[in-house]
């Protein structure tokens, strides 16, 4: 594992990957942008219950998103699962938005993983639609398996890690993983977390998680040992 730029370089199995402070994962040699839990419409969906949140979440991911594949020009790109937060996402989309992302998937191959969330969002917007993803001796999928699952890049469970500071401690999201097996951090605006600490990573990983977290311009890995619960 090294520090490269902003990101962390680490291998999977025999997969070179970069952990980037974006919360998305860049596996050079395919020039594949890897990014999970968008979590698009988010904001739309909490107003039609009466829950008011800025609009703004939607456009804030795909923005970011944008730019990173403006910045590294991937020939494929993985949407891991719940890109959006429920079915009607896609037709609540404004016409900005819509726009900017079927512009995005139209410049490379462009896969959705399909998570407990979303519906099927390729039949509307374009791109693949894929349960599981394969890619050489990589698994993509939305949920992970317990158990070991060598090879495997899962999403879902929103990974944050609390470390101790000066005085004080920080909570930040994070990519968990063993060097076998990763979770990807949330990508999306409105998005919360779950501690690596919690008792639902342990079948994941029996002997504790590295945390590679983000920071506001790169990515620090942190041991286990260091972290702490909520």
């Amino acid at each position: 594992m090294a520090i490269v730029g902003q990101g962390v370089e680490l291998r999977l199995g025999d997969v070179l990957a970069t952990a980037l402070p974006e919360a998305a994962l860049w596996i050079g040699e395919a020039k594949m942008l890897i990014v999970s839990d968008l979590h698009l419409e988010k904001g739309s969906a909490f107003a039609l219950r009466g829950q008011m949140l800025p609009p703004y979440d939607t456009h804030a991911a795909l923005v970011k998103l944008d730019a990173l594949m403006r910045r590294l020009e991937p020939d494929i790109v993985v949407s891991l699962g719940d890109s959006f937060h429920d079915r009607g996402g896609p037709a609540r989309m404004d016409g900005r938005d819509r726009a900017l992302l079927t512009d995005m998937i139209g410049r490379c191959d462009w896969v959705w993983v399909e998570g407990n969330h979303d519906g099927r969002a390729s039949e509307t917007l374009g791109g693949a639609a894929r349960e599981t993803l394969h890619a050489g001796a990589l698994v993509l999928r939305h949920l992970p398996r317990e158990g070991a699952a060598p090879g495997e890049i899962a999403g879902h469970l929103h990974p944050c890690a609390r470390v101790a500071g000066r005085g004080s401690s920080v909570r930040r999201r994070c990519f968990a993983t063993d060097g076998a097996r990763l979770v990807m951090p949330a990508f999306g605006a409105f998005t919360g977390g779950l501690n690596i600490c919690d008792d639902v990573f342990a079948p994941l990983f029996p002997e504790g998680a590295l945390a590679l977290v983000l920071g506001t311009q790169r990515v620090l890995p942190v041991s286990h040992e260091r972290l702490l619960a909520d």
